[in-house]
């Protein structure tokens, strides 16, 4: 059992990225910028010492010194020396933070952990503490003093020296911290940020007072097409399915020529991978345009307008306040909250389209620019189509065909029985989703000849509706003619979805090999249970999808922290993707922001060995081997009974 920070120098890749020091860094600025963010500092300052530290001064509330009243500790020490342990965890229930960056209570610990050295300096309710540590442990106790004439009434100063063994360089990329820092400056309008380099004197200070719109203006380098767009909505507390104060800021350019700026946070935290926030601008920007160009009449005949073809010129500074964010991972690169989607895209969508119908001369050019974009990516669609030849076989009856022939974005949902089909067929996007509905079992194809494999209708339907023929490890097979980027196998999370899951996966392994070898072949994981979690505090009621016991037990435990006993919370099994209504389909299994989708994939490596797994379990003649098997690992499986 590792105690304390052991884990952090064991695995530091886990916690931060190691290329260099500047994201542990990261974890004290966004300490700072949180208590700017509630209100308590107007000034974070950043100095580069000469001896290679780093130190970051904020006028907060500083961090409180007094004894934890359970762990018999500082609290400042527990801060920088306990994993899990923040002032952060308690969101709208009377706790020091609403919003914030910081939500796993790891942040600055991590920083300590791969420290030589950190100094933390805090001033608060009329005295000075200080303490330091070495490598995470404490070599310089808790010291406590009264504050003289000319020391500042608040706030934390905290200095770092990193330890460059952890990091592949000890150097800090200098474009990336003055962008970082300049970053808070823009969101924080009012907050002066300031960077001092002691080696070269060089002092640099930024304050916005105009926010994301001069932000936007000073780093674009094409001239936009319209003028910029600037929008805010924030949630107040009558709001049904948001806590009051979440929300978005945004600013919007176009340009019709140059690589477009894209910046997002999330409680300033900067999201460089995107996530769900992004998703919900994209969605609430191409409905706003998208009824522009419906009420105006300005769509040609035959064009099929697309969310990416609103957003491909587009350019953007998007900030969203999300009161319990969930990120990917530690380094927080990608927001992952689902209803981030709602969220922007419900803020977005009405302003936007208020501004579009206010503004009909620059609402027809971004449409221009939009359909143009539609045309063109139509084109190269229509290219891939003529290489097909005249010998097209019909598409099976039971296809229920996307408008797009675009395979970049197709996708085709090869869905167990026909009411899930039904459900399906509903809940999904038209524009880009196709539904092939199967009867029963598929044949297991394991043994079959690949001449002897039309014989079987439903394998004949995938393969026809798919475009590619079936084909061995070492052809080279036309995939010109694939219909969809990707192929998801869609089946209940039951036994007998799994076995489906089992014949499909079989099918593409021996006869299509070459689609999962493109990436080509994904398995759709549909949830087995639904919560209902009432209204908690300032928390609205929520419904939660789980995919087995697991995370229903980790949903139902998170209820329990906030206070909502287990009974309270309406827990209802999906016996099949049947029960399931279209709306609950799309939003779980569908929706590419929201959905979970696992993409089948093969090493050369295990080429080998997969197949002899896959002739154990599916080949007629290994009936012997199938029972030493279970009587190895029987001990092993989860029954779902």
């Amino acid at each position: 059992m590792l105690k304390g920070l052991e884990p952090v120098k064991q695995r530091p890749g886990m916690y931060t990225r190691t290329d260099n020091p500047l994201h542990i860094l990261q974890e004290v600025i966004d300490n700072a910028a949180d208590e700017a963010l509630a209100g308590f500092g107007k000034k974070i300052k950043l100095t580069l010492h000469t001896d290679g530290s780093v130190s970051v001064e904020d006028d907060g509330r500083g961090i409180p010194f007094g004894l934890h009243p359970e762990e018999k500790a500082p609290v400042v020490e527990l801060v920088f020396t306990r994993l899990h342990a923040g002032g952060k965890f308690d969101k709208g229930n009377g706790g020091a933070y609403s919003f914030s960056g910081g939500l796993h209570g790891v942040g600055v610990s991590v920083t300590n952990a791969l420290a030589t050295r950190l100094e933390v300096t805090v001033h608060r309710d009329g005295e000075v503490a200080t303490l330091a540590f070495s490598g995470g442990d404490v070599v310089e106790p808790l010291a406590r003093r009264a504050m003289v004439a000319g020391d500042r009434k608040q706030g934390t100063t905290v200095r770092v020296w990193p330890d460059a063994k952890y990091f592949d360089s000890p150097h800090l990329p200098m474009g990336e911290l003055v962008h970082l820092l300049r970053s808070k400056a823009v969101l924080m309008p009012g907050v002066s940020v300031t960077l001092t380099n002691e080696k070269t004197k060089d002092v640099q200070q930024w304050q916005y007072k105009g926010g994301l719109k001069d932000y936007l203006e000073q780093t674009l380098t094409a001239d936009a097409v319209i003028p910029l767009l600037e929008g805010e909505g924030y949630a107040d507390k009558h709001s049904d399915t948001f806590s009051e104060g979440e929300g978005a800021a945004w600013c919007l350019a176009f340009t019709e020529q140059g690589a477009p700026m894209r910046e997002s946070y999330v409680n300033l935290i900067p999201t460089t991978a995107g996530g769900t926030h992004e998703s919900g601008l994209r969605d609430g920007l191409f409905q706003a345009v998208k009824s522009f160009i419906e009420l105006h009449a300005l769509l040609p005949k035959g064009v099929k307008l697309m969310p990416d073809d609103v957003f491909a010129r587009a350019s953007f500074v998007l900030s969203a306040k999300v009161l319990d964010p969930q990120f990917q991972g530690q380094v927080k690169e990608k927001l992952n909250s689902r209803d981030a989607v709602r969220l922007v895209s419900g803020f977005v969508k009405p302003a936007m389209e208020l501004w579009l119908n206010a503004h009909v001369e620059f609402g027809k050019k971004l449409a221009e620019l939009a359909i143009k974009a539609a045309q063109i990516r139509q084109k190269a669609g229509q290219k891939v189509e003529k290489r097909k030849g005249s010998g097209v076989a019909v598409l099976p009856g039971k296809l229920t065909d996307c408008e797009s022939r675009d395979i970049a974005d197709n996708e085709v949902f090869l869905v167990e029985g026909d009411s899930a089909g039904g459900s399906a067929k509903m809940g999904r996007d038209k524009a880009t989703q196709a539904v092939l509905p199967l009867r029963g079992k598929v044949l297991n194809t394991w043994e079959v000849d690949r001449d002897r494999l039309f014989a079987n209708n439903e394998v004949h339907d995938i393969s026809v509706a798919i475009g590619v023929d079936p084909h061995g490890p070492e052809d080279t097979p036309d995939l010109s003619g694939l219909r969809y980027g990707k192929i998801c196998i869609l089946s209940d999370a039951d036994v007998d979805g799994s076995h489906i899951q089992v014949l499909l996966l079989t099918l593409f392994f021996k006869h299509f090999p070459k689609l999962i070898e493109a990436g080509h072949v994904h398995i759709a994981l549909p949830p087995l249970f639904r919560v209902d979690v009432p209204a908690r505090g300032k928390k609205p009621a929520a419904k939660v999808y789980a995919l087995d016991e697991g995370e229903l037990n980790a949903i139902l435990d998170k209820a329990a922290k906030e206070g909502v006993a287990r009974e309270k919370c309406q827990i209802s099994r999906f016996k099949g993707l049947g029960e399931m209504n279209a709306e609950q389909l799309w939003e779980t299994t569908l929706n590419p922001d929201t959905r979970r989708l696992l993409p089948v994939q093969v090493s050369s490596l295990d080429a080998a060995a997969s197949a002899h797994i896959f002739g154990q379990l599916m080949g007629k003649g290994e009936a012997a081997a199938r029972r030493e098997l279970m009587e190895l690992h029987g001990d092993a499986v989860e029954v779902d009974i």
